[in-house]
């Protein structure tokens, strides 16, 4: 019956989510809790570009203005 597939077809839906859902974490635990960000257009790498020299430690998600905050 038509039925039959449906518990095949569940794991294969788990098996292709599970990888798109524990690399957005992973991109997220590395970035100090932020998401990924892209750079779709030159300006956006540049960007990037700039917010790692303004931190000063060579990654753009530690930037010098949030620490002084609290």
């Amino acid at each position: 019956m038509w039925y039959e597939i449906l518990p095949g077809f569940a794991i294969m839906t788990v098996c292709l989510i599970i990888p798109g859902v524990a690399t957005a974490q992973i991109h997220k635990f590395t970035n100090g809790g932020k998401e990924k960000r892209t750079a779709r257009v030159p300006y956006h790498w540049y960007l990037m570009e700039r917010d790692k020299r303004v931190a000063g430690n060579g990654v753009y998600h530690n930037s010098k203005g949030l620490e002084n905050i609290n």
